[in-house]
C-alpha cells in the first residue's frame, strides 16, 4: 500500500503543480501532465476520452480512456507522455477529446508544452592512415553528430589541412555526417616525421564553443636525406663572365669566387669564415665584386682574422679603413684586449696602421676601452697629397672611449683622443647621448678635431640630433638636425657624399589605421665637396607627406615647396617637388611606380624643369626562381658621387639542388657622370657544396629474419630502408650493409609476397640504428578477416500497469561506430543498423571488438556490445550485435482520484 502511494505522489505531484499551464521540458523523457475534468450539470457524467498531440514526437502513452463523474465533481485526469530525444525545440499541444455515452455531448481540452532547445554536437576521429609517403596525401575522416534537437548551422575549418567539404553544413537533430580531411605532404620531405590533420568544427556565431579532433600520421621520406658520418661547413664556389662598355671602351673577363662559413666541429665550437675573389676584369665598378681575400676563427673567447676588411679601431681614429692585414681579439669576460695590423688598399696617404686595445666591462651594458694606434705614412712620393692632411712622420694616437648605461631610459658614450707626429700635435673628442622614455625619445652626437689631428676627422666639427614627443597615439612631434664633418680621411675607392647641414622639424598626424600625415618645416644646405661644384645652395622648405595604404596600394605623395639661395650662380628662386610612390604586390610579384616632377634654382638654370621616373619589378616565381627589372631615366645631381643604375634586371634560377644560374645586365652612371651612360652584364654559375671536417660516426649494419608462419615462401622478399634496399635469401635472411647510424622506418615491398600474407608486427615499423650490429627479425603469417552484421528487433513486455505501445511509424536510420583493435592497432568504421560490416587483412592474435552507441536513443538496447576473441591465421571470424527496442512502460494508481471544494459561508 505504501508503495501504491509513493508512485501516485510522484505522479500527482506535477500533475497538480502544472496542470494547465505552459510546461518546459527537456527532450528524450517520460512525463506527464493532468487535465482537469469537469461535469459541471446535475447529473452523472460517463465519458470516454481519447488523447492525441500536435506532433508524432509527443507520443502519448494512453491514448484512449474513461471517466465517470457526479454531478458537480471535477476529477484530474493524467495523461503520461514520452518525448522523443530528437523532438525539435519549440510549442507543442496535447488535446483529450471526450464523449458522454447518452448524449453523445463532446468536451475537448487543450494544455501546451514547451521543448527547451538541447545543443550537442560530438566529433570523433573516425580513420586515419597509420603511416603514408612523402609526396601522398593524409586523409583522415571525422564522425560529426548533432546529438541535440536544434538544426545547427556548423562551419567547418582545418589550421594544416584541406576540409574535402564546403565550408558551412546544416545539421538536422539527429544527423550525423561523415567529413574527410585531407593534408598534402610533400615529396622533398628529407626525413621521417610525424605530422598532424586537425578539424574544428562550431556553430556559425557561437565561436567561442567550439570541438576540435586530431590524428597523428607518420610520414616517410622517399628521398630522404640521411645523416652524415661527417660533419660538414656548407661552401660555395662561383664563375662569372663579365662585360662592361668603360667610357667607351669595352672590357671582360672571368672572376671566381670560393665562401664558406659554418661551424667546423659537431659541437659548434669552432667556426670558421673565408672568401676569395679573383681579381676584377673590368673597371671597379659598385655593382662589380673587387678582389678580397680573407679568412677568419672563432672559439668561445678568441677570434682571428686574416685578410682584407674594414678595419676600424674607434670613432675618431681610423672609423673605418679598407685593407689587408690581420685582427686578435681575446675576450676574458670582464676584460678583453686585442690588436690588428692593416695595409690600406684605397688610401695611398697611409703605408701601414698597427693597433692595440684592452676593454674593461664594468656592467653588462657599460664599459670603458683604452687604446693606441700607430699610423706609418708613405714616404716613397712625397709630392703627392691625396688628402687635405699630409702626415709628415709617424703618427701616435692614444685614445680613450667609454659607454654607460645610465639607467634604463639613459645612454652616455664618448671618445677623446690625442695625436703626435714629429712636427704637429692634435686632439679630438666626441659625446653622444640617447634617451628613450614613454612619450619622448632623442638622441644627440657632438664631435670635434683640431686643424693638426692625425686621425679619420681633422679641422672639423659636427653635430647631429634628432627629437619626438608622443602628444597622443595620433599626433608626435619631431625634430632632426644633421651637419656633416667636412673634413675626414676617406677611402679613395667611392667618392664622397655632398656636404649638407640640414634642420627638419614638423608634426605627424595618424589620421587612420593605415594613413599618416606629415608636415614639416626646415632648411638645408648641399655643397659639392669635388672640384668644379655642380651645386652650392642654401634652402629654405615645407614639406607635406601624406602615407596611405588601400586595399592592397601602398600610396606616398610629397609635396615640397622651398626658397633657394643659389651660391653656384649668385640668384634665388623658388624650388618646388612633387612626388608619387605607388607600390602593390600581385601574383607573387611586387610593383614599385615612381614619378616626380620638380622647377628648381638650385644648379646652373633658374626654374629649370626636371622629370624623374621609375619602376621597380620584383617577382619570384616559384622557390627556384625569381625576376627583378629596375627603370629609372634620371638621378638629382645631388646622387652623382655614387654609381647609379639606369636600368638593370636580374635572373636567377636554381637548376637542380646546388646548382644555381644569374643573370645580370644593367645600363648605370658611373660615379662622377652625368650624363655618360655605360653597359655592364654578368653571367654567374654557383656550386653550393658540404665539405667534410670532421667524421663523427662509422657505418652500421642491420640484419635479421623473416619467420615462415605458415606461408608459401620467405625467399625473395623485398626489404626498404631510407635509400637502401635489400633481398631475403631461401632462408628468409636478409642484411642492409654501410648504413648511417640513425632513425629509419623498414618496409616490406607487398608486391614480393602472397597477396594475404601479413607481418606478424606492424611494418612499416620504426627503427634507430647505433654504431654497433643491429638485429630485426619479424615472421609472415597469413591474414584473417572478421564479417559482422547489427541485427535489429522489436519486443514488447506485458505488466500489470499501463504500456507504451508500438508506433507503426516510418523508421529512422541509426549508425553505429564498430571498433576493431588488438592493442597495437584500431580501426573504426560505420555500420548501419540491419546491415553488413568487415574488417578486412587483419594479423592473427587477440582482438577485441566493440560498438559504440554513436548518440544512439536509449530506448535501443545492445545486450552485447563488445567481444574478445583469438583470430587465427586465414579465418574468417563471423558475429553479430543485436539492437532491441524497448518498450516504455510507466505504472500508475488504478483507482480514480476524487477532488472536491469546500465551500465556507459566512452567516449573518
Amino acid at each position: 500500500m505504501i508503495k501504491k502511494q509513493i508512485i501516485l505522489f510522484s505522479l500527482l505531484f506535477p500533475a497538480l503543480h502544472f496542470s494547465q499551464k505552459n510546461d518546459s521540458l527537456k527532450p528524450g523523457i517520460t512525463t506527464s501532465i493532468s487535465f482537469t475534468i469537469e461535469n459541471r450539470t446535475t447529473e452523472a457524467k460517463n465519458y470516454d476520452l481519447s488523447v492525441e498531440s500536435s506532433s508524432p514526437f509527443i507520443t502519448p502513452i494512453l491514448k484512449s480512456g474513461s471517466i465517470s463523474l457526479t454531478a458537480k465533481e471535477s476529477k484530474i485526469y493524467i495523461v503520461p507522455l514520452k518525448i522523443a530525444a530528437e523532438a525539435p525545440q519549440g510549442k507543442y499541444s496535447v488535446i483529450v477529446n471526450g464523449k458522454d455515452h447518452s448524449t453523445k455531448e463532446k468536451l475537448v481540452y487543450t494544455s501546451e508544452l514547451i521543448i527547451f532547445g538541447n545543443r550537442k554536437i560530438s566529433l570523433t576521429t573516425l580513420d586515419y592512415p597509420e603511416f603514408v609517403k612523402a609526396g601522398e596525401k593524409i586523409t583522415s575522416t571525422f564522425l560529426l553528430k548533432n546529438n541535440g534537437n536544434i538544426s545547427e548551422n556548423l562551419i567547418l575549418e582545418s589550421k594544416n589541412a584541406i576540409v574535402d567539404h564546403p565550408p558551412k553544413l546544416m545539421l538536422s537533430a539527429g544527423e550525423s555526417k561523415i567529413i574527410s580531411v585531407i593534408r598534402k605532404t610533400s615529396v622533398d620531405l628529407g626525413k621521417n616525421e610525424y605530422q598532424n590533420v586537425n578539424l574544428t568544427v562550431y556553430s556559425d556565431g557561437n565561436f567561442s564553443q567550439n570541438q576540435t579532433a586530431y590524428s597523428t600520421t607518420k610520414i616517410i621520406s622517399v628521398k630522404p636525406v640521411e645523416d652524415d658520418i661527417y660533419y660538414r661547413v656548407p661552401v660555395s664556389a662561383s664563375m662569372s663572365f663579365i662585360g662592361m662598355e668603360n667610357r667607351g671602351s669595352y672590357e671582360d673577363g672571368f672572376q671566381g669566387e670560393l665562401y664558406g662559413k659554418g661551424s667546423i666541429d659537431q659541437e659548434n665550437k669552432n667556426l670558421v669564415e673565408f672568401r676569395a675573389i679573383t681579381k676584377n676584369p673590368v673597371a671597379f665598378n659598385s655593382f662589380t665584386r673587387y678582389e678580397e681575400y680573407f679568412a677568419n676563427y672563432k672559439r668561445k673567447n678568441l677570434w682571428v682574422h686574416l685578410g682584407d676588411k674594414n678595419y676600424s679601431s674607434s670613432f675618431l681614429t681610423e672609423y673605418a679603413r679598407y685593407g689587408r692585414g690581420g685582427e686578435i681579439q681575446i675576450d676574458l669576460k670582464k676584460i678583453s684586449f686585442g690588436g690588428f695590423y692593416n695595409h690600406p688598399r684605397f688610401f695611398r696617404d697611409i703605408k701601414d696602421e698597427f693597433n692595440m686595445y684592452s676593454k674593461l666591462k664594468i656592467t653588462k651594458e657599460s664599459e670603458v676601452t683604452a687604446g693606441y694606434l700607430l699610423k706609418i705614412p708613405r714616404t716613397e712620393s712625397p709630392e703627392i697629397n691625396f688628402t687635405n692632411l699630409r702626415l709628415d712622420s709617424n703618427a701616435h694616437l692614444p685614445y680613450i672611449a667609454a659607454k654607460f648605461k645610465l639607467n634604463k631610459n639613459i645612454e652616455l658614450s664618448g671618445e677623446t683622443s690625442y695625436s703626435k707626429t714629429e712636427k704637429t700635435d692634435g686632439n679630438a673628442f666626441m659625446v653622444q647621448t640617447a634617451a628613450n622614455f614613454e612619450k619622448i625619445k632623442g638622441n644627440a652626437l657632438y664631435m670635434r678635431a683640431s686643424p693638426e689631428y692625425a686621425g679619420y676627422f681633422n679641422n672639423t666639427s659636427t653635430f647631429n640630433g634628432s627629437l619626438q614627443y608622443q602628444l597622443s597615439k595620433r599626433i608626435n612631434v619631431m625634430a632632426n638636425y644633421v651637419q656633416d664633418a667636412k673634413n675626414f680621411q676617406r677611402d679613395t675607392l667611392f667618392l664622397a657624399a655632398p656636404y649638407r647641414k640640414f634642420l627638419q622639424y614638423g608634426i605627424q598626424y595618424k589620421y587612420a589605421k593605415y594613413g599618416n600625415l606629415l608636415l614639416s618645416n626646415g632648411s638645408q644646405r648641399y655643397q659639392d665637396r669635388l672640384m668644379p661644384r655642380e651645386f652650392d645652395y642654401k634652402e629654405n622648405f615645407f614639406r607635406a607627406t601624406i602615407d596611405q595604404q588601400i586595399g592592397i596600394f601602398q600610396i606616398n605623395l610629397e609635396t615640397q615647396l622651398g626658397k633657394t639661395k643659389n651660391y653656384l650662380t649668385g640668384f634665388s628662386g623658388n624650388s618646388s617637388f612633387y612626388t608619387a610612390n605607388i607600390g602593390f604586390e600581385k601574383f607573387k610579384t611586387s610593383f614599385n611606380i615612381y614619378g616626380s616632377y620638380a622647377l628648381t634654382s638650385r644648379y646652373q638654370l633658374q626654374n629649370q624643369k626636371q622629370v624623374y621616373y621609375g619602376v621597380r619589378i620584383l617577382s619570384r616565381f616559384s622557390d627556384k626562381t625569381h625576376f627583378s627589372l629596375f627603370y629609372q631615366n634620371n638621378y638629382m645631381p645631388e646622387d652623382y658621387y655614387s654609381d647609379r643604375n639606369l636600368f638593370e634586371l636580374n635572373f636567377h634560377r636554381q637548376i637542380f639542388p646546388g646548382h644555381e644560374f644569374d643573370l645580370s645586365t644593367r645600363y648605370n652612371l658611373q660615379r662622377g657622370e652625368l650624363g655618360n651612360k655605360d653597359f655592364m652584364f654578368s653571367l654567374r654559375y654557383t656550386v653550393k657544396m658540404n665539405l667534410p671536417s670532421q667524421k663523427i660516426a662509422d657505418y652500421t649494419t642491420l640484419s635479421g629474419n623473416i619467420k615462415n608462419l605458415g606461408v608459401k615462401k620467405t625467399d625473395g622478399i623485398r626489404l626498404a630502408m631510407g635509400n637502401h634496399l635489400t633481398i631475403t635469401d631461401k632462408r628468409g635472411n636478409y642484411i642492409f650493409k654501410n648504413v648511417i647510424p640513425g632513425e629509419y622506418v623498414l618496409e616490406i615491398d607487398r608486391s614480393t609476397t602472397e597477396m594475404n600474407d601479413i607481418p606478424d608486427i606492424n611494418l612499416p615499423a620504426s627503427l634507430i640504428l647505433n654504431e654497433q650490429e643491429n638485429f630485426f627479425n619479424f615472421g609472415l603469417t597469413t591474414a584473417a578477416n572478421i564479417h559482422g552484421r547489427i541485427e535489429y528487433t522489436e519486443t514488447e513486455s506485458k505488466s500489470a500497469f499501463a504500456q507504451l505501445t508500438i508506433q507503426k511509424v516510418k523508421k529512422k536510420i541509426e549508425n553505429l561506430v564498430i571498433e576493431a583493435t588488438n592493442g597495437n592497432q584500431t580501426y573504426r568504421k560505420i555500420a548501419v543498423i540491419g546491415e553488413h560490416f568487415d574488417f578486412t587483412y587483419l594479423r592473427p592474435g587477440n582482438w577485441k571488438v566493440k560498438v559504440y552507441r554513436n548518440g544512439l536513443d536509449k530506448k535501443f538496447k545492445i545486450p552485447i556490445d563488445q567481444y574478445e576473441f583469438e583470430l587465427k591465421p586465414n579465418e574468417i571470424k563471423n558475429i553479430i550485435f543485436s539492437v532491441i527496442k524497448q518498450s516504455s512502460e510507466i505504472k500508475y494508481q488504478q483507482e480514480s482520484i476524487r477532488v472536491t471544494y469546500n465551500e465556507n459561508r459566512k452567516q449573518k
